[in-house]
């Protein structure tokens, strides 16, 4: 098993953008309708922006309307981990990046087949390498 990614706060802050910072390290989200992939087409594999993690193919990706980029299943289930999130006065389940633990977004149980999840995902989090 590959060892995870262990940063300083310093270290992450010197390698991400402030945003990236405030979703991936602080747990931030970004704002609906707003976010650099929430509209995407592209044929491609989404990548965890902090350490390059492969996390979701474009196959997975659809349009829930919901203003942030969604996926119905994770390239592997070892990529991604999630663990209850009680913020904001309700039960969430966070999705993080299996490797570097960053914070990519929530999953939700009212997504599409094939496995009924939404994972809702902040476009800060990632990166597409487009499809050659």
């Amino acid at each position: 098993m590959k060892e995870k990614i262990n940063k300083t706060d310093e270290q992450w802050r010197e390698e991400l953008t402030p945003e990236q910072y405030h979703i991936l390290r602080e747990k931030g989200t970004e704002q609906p309708f707003k976010g650099k992939y929430w509209r995407e087409h592209r044929k491609g594999v989404y990548k965890c922006a902090a350490c390059g993690q492969e996390l979701f193919e474009s196959d997975a990706k659809f349009d829930s309307s919901c203003g942030w980029p969604s996926f119905s299943y994770p390239v592997s289930e070892m990529n991604v981990e999630s663990e209850t999130d009680r913020s904001h006065g309700v039960i969430r389940k966070e999705v993080l990046c299996g490797n570097c633990a960053g914070h990519l977004g929530h999953v939700f149980d009212d997504g599409p087949g094939p496995t009924g999840l939404r994972y809702c995902i902040n476009s800060e989090s990632i990166e597409l390498e487009p499809e050659k």
